[in-house]
């Protein structure tokens, strides 16, 4: 995650789950062994030059310690998927994933190539406006200004619209968008498989999603 997003957030001194936990790393040898068993990867936007936030020097995890924050490495304008965020793209080309449910918010999955219909991002999109009259949604180029839904001052250009814009991307109080995580539970309860890459699987809803494939029993 981008330093500015999270300058951007409410304070909040609760911030849920586990600071700090341990990164593990196998073996080379071990690894190949264990890749018909189980995916299991480190934040997949890291590699990308973006802290995240719980790792051992995660943004929230220096905060609480009262160490410094990591230097910034790269901007999520400037940020390029990573080979993790290609190889999904071409999991979902060749049709072995379906669908990607996503608590980044850093765009880079719609930037690799993957379909926004095939894609639920359940924090939002730094990226994103949402018109409120008519849903439409624009994806910039450029990082939006706020975050907690509030109004861009920019105006749906749909026909006959006009509609105020609203970032798309949360802050502590707001709720998921209904939209994205209905979809993501519909899809998990649909799957065979649920691989979970880059997430601690500490904060609800989402860490309750891959129990839904697990419940469905396929």
């Amino acid at each position: 995650m981008s330093l500015g997003y999270a300058e951007k957030l409410s304070y909040r001194e609760d911030l849920g789950g586990q600071l700090g936990a341990p990164e593990l790393f196998d073996r080379g040898d071990l690894l190949e062994s264990k890749i018909g068993q189980l995916v299991a990867l480190a934040s997949i936007s890291t590699a990308c030059g973006i802290p995240d936030f719980r790792g051992p020097n995660g943004i929230w995890t220096l905060q609480r310690s009262k160490r410094p924050l990591p230097p910034m490495k790269t901007s999520f304008v400037a940020a390029r998927p990573s080979y993790t965020h290609q190889a999904l793209v071409a999991l979902v080309r060749t049709g072995k994933v379906t669908y990607i449910v996503s608590q980044n918010v850093d765009g880079l999955h719609l930037r690799s190539g993957v379909p926004r219909s095939q894609l639920s991002e359940l924090h939002g999109n730094c990226f994103a406006e949402r018109c409120d009259r008519c849903k439409a949604e624009y994806v910039r180029d450029f990082e939006i200004e706020t975050v907690g839904f509030k109004r861009t001052g920019r105006l749906c250009s749909q026909q006959g619209c006009g509609g105020q814009l609203r970032d798309h991307i949360l802050d502590w109080e707001d709720a998921l968008p209904d939209d994205e995580l209905e979809a993501a539970k519909r899809h998990a309860g649909e799957a065979d498989l649920a691989i979970c890459l880059g997430t601690s699987l500490q904060i609800t809803p989402a860490c309750n999603l891959p129990l839904l494939t697990v419940k469905a029993g396929k």
